[in-house]
């Protein structure tokens, strides 16, 4: 999962966009980057760690111009160390672009051999994004008129890439002499919303991965971009927009309302707080149905996504709500932190149990979801050895049983404790009396209630149902064995990756 920023502006743009970084950070602590333009020049500062660890005065500074792009970054494709994969990535021919992308190709292997053997064009890393940046440059060059663009042959060149590309993609993009092009994949798996800023000078616009960053930068919500849709704002704040996809579908990723997204955001006509509290009453008339006679005395959340929906949750059962867990913020989210060992001990310092709110007290604890089961274990004995009595789990989501190939970073299946397991087995796993899981039905029914209209979504990692159709066993097994491949290679320096990772790590 990543955060992008694209913004043309009346005045300089650097500080804005460090601001909506921070914003955004949550959606990527391995890395941070900013490019801007000052006439036809790129100035481009990135590197890994948080926004605030990346920056510094003297690079904020060299960062002139008053258009630019930002990211930050977890990795999906890639290295999750390698500072060079750390975006903007920028390329020279036949136009300067500097690109920023939230997503995951999955058909990264096959344009790589295209763009080596049929449009003669290099990558430096191995990150898909990298990829999407030379399929566009390529396609511009194929579009552009003696090597000139204007607003239709920009608009053929992204529609190039939809033929191309497979898989999901938010992308922002600068090409120097011309403007700010933002689009989105023809399923619009990922979010982007733009919005304006009305200036005495004249209007100034800004894309962002959600609408928080819009509200807390000044700039009022104008859309959701639309899938397939692409948006070309010139540097003089001319701002146009055309559907360059065929048969476009409307189809977000369900986990962006259950987890990614910040509660604030408002993604596709759907508030994420709203949704998140629909979801805890779902889990609800569940347990009633299936629990009538449960003998639970206080409802705690796991800080801090699953609030929402336990706080419903515990007003819909008529059960007492507390906070029965303290969250050191300076700790990075531990869900796809390399190693069992490391995540163990990241649970322990990243959350400290209040004794006074479980001491002799049947406990139902809520989660936004259970990926592994190595943090929910842990959290469970953390409960037990504050004096519960019982420890019940309740999951706001369905069992995750599938990785997610769009764009997070989920494990491969025999690490997804809910692979292969019944409900009663992930209990015994976890450690808890009982567990209940959200049914998806319901979940899609929660999510819905914002948006009536929004009929279709991506739970791929809920039902192994891939939205856009070439997802194959063999590919999963193929992004397994990479990935077991890239954890099996030790790091040059031990002590310097687990600082990195206790710097960068995110998760669901």
């Amino acid at each position: 999962m990543c955060g992008i920023l694209g913004v043309v502006a009346r005045n300089p743009v650097n500080q804005l966009l460090y601001d909506g970084l921070q914003v955004l950070q949550h959606r990527g602590q391995d890395a941070a980057g900013i490019a801007t333009i000052d006439g036809n020049a790129f100035h481009l500062h990135k590197g890994n760690g948080l926004a605030h660890d990346v920056f510094r005065t003297r690079n904020m500074r060299n960062l002139k111009g008053n258009a630019g792009i930002a990211h930050v970054r977890y990795p999906t494709a890639g290295s999750a160390v390698d500072h060079n994969e750390a975006q903007p990535f920028y390329v020279n021919s036949p136009f300067g672009i500097v690109l920023g992308h939230n997503g995951n190709l999955t058909n990264t292997l096959q344009l790589q051999k295209e763009l080596f053997l049929d449009d003669l064009r290099h990558v430096n890393t191995n990150s898909d994004s990298e990829v999407l940046l030379n399929v566009l440059a390529h396609e511009l060059q194929r579009e552009s008129q003696q090597y000139r663009l204007d607003v239709n042959s920009i608009f053929a060149a992204v529609s190039g890439v939809h033929k191309r590309c497979r898989g999901a993609y938010s992308v922002v993009a600068m090409i120097a002499g011309y403007g700010l092009l933002a689009f989105r994949d023809p399923n619009g798996i990922r979010p982007l919303v733009i919005g304006s800023n009305q200036t005495d000078d004249g209007v100034e616009y800004l894309v962002a991965s959600e609408s928080v960053a819009l509200d807390t930068l000044g700039f009022k919500f104008m859309r959701d971009i639309k899938p397939g849709e692409a948006v070309f704002i010139s540097f003089e704040g001319k701002m146009h927009d055309k559907q360059c996809a065929n048969s476009p579908t409307l189809s977000p990723c369900i986990f962006e309302y259950v987890y990614f997204a910040r509660p604030d955001s408002v993604m596709d006509g759907i508030s994420v707080y709203e949704t998140r509290l629909h979801m805890g009453e779902y889990l609800a008339e569940k347990l009633k149905r299936e629990w009538g006679d449960h003998d639970i005395d206080v409802v705690i959340p796991i800080p801090d996504s699953s609030r929402p929906s336990a706080l419903q949750l515990a007003y819909k059962l008529g059960i007492p709500f507390r906070e029965g867990f303290v969250k050191n913020r300076y700790i990075g989210r531990t869900f796809i932190m390399p190693g069992q060992a490391k995540r163990k001990k990241s649970v322990r310092q990243k959350l400290n149990a209040i004794s006074l709110e479980f001491k002799d007290k049947n406990v139902l604890l809520v989660d936004d979801s259970i990926v592994r089961g190595t943090t929910s274990r842990e959290i469970v004995q953390m409960a037990r050895d504050s004096g519960a009595r019982k420890v019940y789990f309740a999951s706001a989501a369905p069992p995750v049983r599938f990785p997610n190939v769009y764009g997070i970073d989920m494990p491969s299946r025999n690490e997804l404790i809910a692979t292969g397991r019944s409900d009663e087995e992930i209990c015994r796993e976890i450690g808890a009396d009982r567990i209940i899981y959200q049914d998806l039905e319901d979940l899609k029914a929660a999510v819905q209630k914002s948006n009536p209209t929004l009929l279709q979504y991506d739970c791929s990692c809920f039902d192994g149902k891939y939205i856009t159709g070439d997802i194959t066993a063999e590919y999963l097994d193929r992004i397994e064995t990479s990935r077991g491949q890239a954890k099996s290679t030790p790091p040059a320096d031990d002590d310097q990756m687990e600082l990195d990772l206790a710097m960068s790590v995110t998760s669901m």
